[in-house]
């Protein structure tokens, strides 16, 4: 009790700490000036306008969204696989098995920039929505895979033989059974497998094109010539656009159950 309130007082200066640039950023966003300063003589809807009539922007941030979309998805589907034979069986070389597959964790991402860089060229798959897709599978590939293992390490395999025996086939049992019993791993694993693609920018500026490029990068390109509010306008809006994300997960799914199983938490209490 006596470190109440202190605890709640560190809380506190710790969560402003936090969430202090991000309000800042978006405060920044609705300057009238033309350089970087906090809105003083009134707000204005200036750099939004400035970035809705940006078609470069608008198409780097649908490349984003479809990169990460499918870049997320076929990583999850590689790594449900892959940690359920790491959780269920023993077989030789397992350990080389799962360093592989986490190795990208390992490489700085440069590294990895100049070698996609290469060999993507030799292939003729630089500079197009497939060789970044590949690329930003790889690197995001171990985020799906701890998180998809952690779900499947506690499974109680009695539930998926019971459903064997009462005449369940093995795509049923795999769809009824197994998948809602790792969808917390499985949402976890694919949302953060996003983030980490939308977000990627030191691997992405070896591999994308002037024609084929994502937001990230367009950002970091841009602020090399120009510092306006145009990039604070930008942030501010996938800001909010993360948050109503995570809203409307919470309306139609819960975040509870998607990140921590909230159905079997409540069952357990």
């Amino acid at each position: 009790m006596k470190n109440g309130p202190f605890a709640l007082a560190f809380h506190t200066c710790f969560i402003v700490f936090l969430i202090a640039p991000i309000v800042v950023v978006c405060l920044v966003a609705f300057t009238p000036t033309p350089y970087l300063s906090l809105p003083t003589t009134g707000l204005s809807l200036r750099w939004f306008r400035e970035m809705l009539g940006r078609p470069d922007f608008i198409e780097a941030l649908r490349t984003s969204a479809v990169l990460g979309a499918v870049s997320a998805s076929i990583a999850v589907a590689i790594a449900i696989p892959s940690a359920l034979a790491v959780t269920r069986f023993d077989f030789r070389l397992k350990g080389a098995f799962v360093a592989t597959l986490q190795s990208p964790l390992m490489i700085p991402s440069a590294v990895l920039g100049v070698s996609y860089l290469r060999y993507l060229t030799q292939l003729k798959f630089y500079g197009t929505l497939t060789g970044l897709v590949v690329c930003h599978v790889i690197i995001v590939m171990p985020f799906a895979l701890r998180l998809v293992m952690a779900a499947a390490v506690g499974l109680d395999r009695r539930v998926e033989d019971a459903a064997v025996s009462l005449g369940a086939s093995t795509w049923v049992t795999f769809r009824r059974i197994l998948v809602p019993l790792i969808l917390p791993g499985l949402a976890s694993g694919w949302i953060l497998a996003f983030i980490t693609s939308f977000d990627e920018v030191t691997m992405t500026v070896f591999v994308a094109s002037p024609t084929v490029t994502t937001l990230p990068v367009k950002l970091f390109l841009f602020i090399q010539d120009n510092i306006n509010p145009l990039i604070a306008a930008v942030s501010a809006s996938l800001i909010v656009m993360t948050i109503l994300l995570m809203v409307l997960l919470d309306r139609i799914y819960g975040l509870e159950r998607i990140f921590a199983g909230g159905d079997s938490i409540k069952a357990k209490k």
